[in-house]
């Protein structure tokens, strides 16, 4: 099996497991490890090959550990700093991880929730590990071109020269494509003005740039749009001239198993209504699965807003708001309803599960 394939059975089981991992060492157990062994290709039965708790003394303190410490060449050359599957990486701090590097011959950092992966190396200044990672990997959405990236921290594959060569380059596309994220959602004044003046010859005044701030989201919205559509068109008639040419031959994409019914797109939209008033609903997205079709904060897995349970006779709501369960276990409650328009009557609970997302 290939790391592509490989990578897309491990993204699958996460679904599986997520409701039943609630502590830091379920999380190793159940996504680190098979991450480490399926994944990058490492023996972690193996002391020769990966070391749990690594001990990296740092300064006066002796005896300081990290989780675990991938060895080549008999030296530790990457290490994991693990966190609980429910921890929000992009509030963890990386700080303990920095001073085991510093304090190491390691050149390699990952800080990970057993679902995210974020990789550091020093880039910006030799033997100090960066704050920000080079790379960073969502098991749930992982792009083609990462899975490059990914291969070269794998056995078969490893190469710290060619790592550390292409590292820059990473981190410095990662944090544009975040800047232009960040741009499309909440434009600030610079990126207005910008694109303004190429069209605007009048006085850019408060009003003025207020008025073109919708034009100009709306503006690139289209133009991506318009982009997915041209290359789909290529794809499109690139498909028929080769079916043409084979006797009419059409090649089909694999049907998917899973299928968003009717229903559910309105129990969706439903949520979303809700939301709307507490905060942006292009923050609210829609997740299907074979066993429940799941509504997320800001597309994220752990960030689970409420589940539809639709298959059966009985339409069932999955709700997340029970402060005592929320950490670490994510329990989910069931609350049976008649039909989709039920879904109003918990708009409270709906609204205080964001809450407690923060």
């Amino acid at each position: 099996m290939g790391l592509e394939e490989e990578v897309k059975q491990f993204s699958k089981s996460i679904d599986e497991k997520i409701d039943k991992v609630k502590t830091e060492e379920a999380t190793k157990t159940a996504f680190i490890l098979p991450f480490i062994r399926l994944v990058l290709g490492y023996d972690h039965t193996d002391p020769g090959e990966v070391v749990p708790e690594f001990i990296a003394d740092v300064g006066k303190k002796k005896g300081e550990k990290v989780d675990y410490a991938i060895i080549i060449n008999n030296k530790p050359i990457i290490l994991m700093e693990c966190k609980p599957v429910y921890t929000d990486l992009d509030k963890e701090h990386a700080a303990q991880l920095r001073r085991y590097f510093t304090e190491t011959e390691a050149k390699f950092g990952i800080l990970t929730n057993g679902i995210i992966y974020k990789f550091y190396t020093d880039i910006e200044k030799a033997n100090l590990m960066d704050e920000k990672p080079f790379f960073e990997l969502d098991l749930r959405d992982v792009k083609d071109n990462q899975i490059e990236s990914l291969k070269q921290f794998t056995k078969s594959n490893f190469n710290m020269q060619n790592i550390l060569e292409s590292a820059s380059e990473l981190k410095y596309k990662g944090e544009i494509k975040k800047i232009m994220a960040e741009q499309l959602k909440d434009p600030s004044d610079d990126f207005i003005r910008f694109f303004a003046k190429q069209v605007y010859k009048g006085v850019l005044t408060k009003n003025a740039k207020e008025q073109f701030n919708p034009i100009i989201k709306a503006a690139i919205k289209e133009f991506i749009n318009e982009q997915v559509d041209k290359r789909l068109e290529i794809a499109r008639h690139s498909t028929e001239k080769s079916g043409e040419s084979e006797g009419e031959i059409k090649v089909k994409p694999p049907k998917s198993e899973i299928v968003t019914t009717e229903e559910e797109w309105e129990g969706y939209y439903i949520v979303k209504s809700i939301l709307s008033e507490i905060i942006d609903p292009e923050r609210v997205f829609i997740r299907d699965r074979k066993n429940y079709c799941g509504v997320l904060l800001d597309d994220n897995q752990l960030k689970v807003i409420c589940r539809m349970h639709f298959d059966g006779r009985q339409k069932y709501l999955g709700l997340f708001d029970k402060q005592e369960n929320f950490k670490g276990s994510k329990k989910e409650e069931r609350v049976p309803i008649e039909n989709v328009n039920d879904i109003y009557k918990h708009a409270t609970r709906i609204k205080n599960t964001i809450n407690l997302y923060g």
